[in-house]
């Protein structure tokens, strides 16, 4: 039986496909251009065990119904991870809520036609921003969970990229949660969703490396680039380490404990001041060419505002997260060495 993930191209799907690979899973995967798909297959090996389909446009909710239509009694898990995140948008409706929300639905729709008797599990790339609360984030007195959901409407996910973003994500995510409940008679599958915040880390192949990163790598990128005298980014938040990401969504389907739940990827808070810290301190080939900032800025360690408490998603994962300084050395190391500077 087959694990299908879709928007397999993303920087957080190669590290999934690697890590199927790596366990002997047979992959099909999707992507918009055949271009890509060839690519892809191409940084991969060949590898037979990994294949892939062509899925132009996600938010038509027929999409993915050819490719289950040809794969589904193959395929026993699904794993959706395609949706658009990108802040350069100027219609929100159309660039980011309807592509997430008609993406995860269409989905769900072509299993439940095509593949409701052998896909078991699916599993749905969520986000923290799906959680968010931006009138509580600065504030250090209150504490977010799993439990939680961003609160902005469809209404007001338009005042801007970064709220439509957050909002299609929570979209998305409550109607994976509410086609379950309505089609609980005609689909076995069960649902888990994987809610990471910051994602950091390598990418999967050093040929990914590019001028410009996706958008939390870039954060790293943009400061060992941006020389000396540049300001260090004013963006505080939460990281994960992008291997940790993908290790969740595999247990997300291979284990139990996992039905049902929200897992929320934080391993703790940062600012850019961090990474410029760990850079300064990690990279003697970088002393004198990135920004110092002020070191006693960085918030490493406590909260820069609403405190993260994932206790229950580490209790259900069980393993251990790959800390601050380990996911902004190797994804500054692998930067350096594409760019001959290492």
């Amino acid at each position: 039986m087959s694990v299908f993930i879709s928007g397999a191209t993303g920087f957080i799907a190669q590290h999934i496909v690697s890590q199927l690979l790596e366990q002997n899973y047979k992959v099909i995967g999707s992507a918009r251009s055949q271009a890509k798909i060839d690519d892809l297959l191409a940084k991969f090996g060949n590898n037979p065990n990994f294949s892939m389909v062509v899925v132009p446009d996600v938010s038509k909710l027929d999409a993915f119904d050819e490719a289950f239509k040809a794969h589904g009694n193959e395929i026993k898990y699904v794993l959706h991870t395609a949706s658009p995140f990108r802040f350069d948008v100027t219609d929100m409706e159309k660039e980011l809520l309807i592509p997430a929300r008609n993406g995860t639905l269409g989905i769900l729709q072509s299993i439940k036609k095509y593949a409701a008797d052998s896909v078991e599990r699916v599993v749905i790339t969520s986000s923290f921003a799906a959680i968010i609360n931006f009138a509580k984030n600065n504030d250090k007195s209150f504490t977010y969970n799993e439990t939680q959901w961003n609160p902005d409407t469809w209404e007001s996910c338009q005042a801007n990229p970064v709220q439509a973003y957050c909002g299609s994500k929570k979209f998305a995510e409550e109607i994976a949660w509410k086609f379950l409940e309505e089609n609980r008679d005609a689909v076995k599958f069960q649902i888990s969703t994987v809610n990471p915040v910051y994602v950091f880390g390598p990418q999967n192949f050093d040929s990914d490396v590019k001028k410009t990163l996706n958008t939390s790598c870039e954060l790293i990128n943009s400061i060992i680039q941006n020389g000396a005298d540049a300001a260090i980014p004013d963006l505080a938040g939460q990281y994960i380490d992008v291997r940790d990401v993908a290790k969740a969504h595999l247990y997300a389907f291979q284990k139990e404990n996992t039905i049902g739940k929200r897992l929320l990827m934080s391993d703790g808070d940062f600012n850019s001041q961090d990474i410029a810290n760990a850079l300064n301190a990690d990279f003697a080939s970088l002393k004198g060419k990135i920004p110092v900032g002020k070191p006693a800025d960085g918030v490493l360690g406590g909260h820069f505002g609403a405190v993260v408490d994932n206790t229950k998603t580490r209790e259900i994962l069980g393993f251990e997260f790959i800390d601050f300084k380990k996911t902004v050395d190797d994804t500054a190391a692998q930067i350096l060495k594409v760019d001959g500077k290492l």
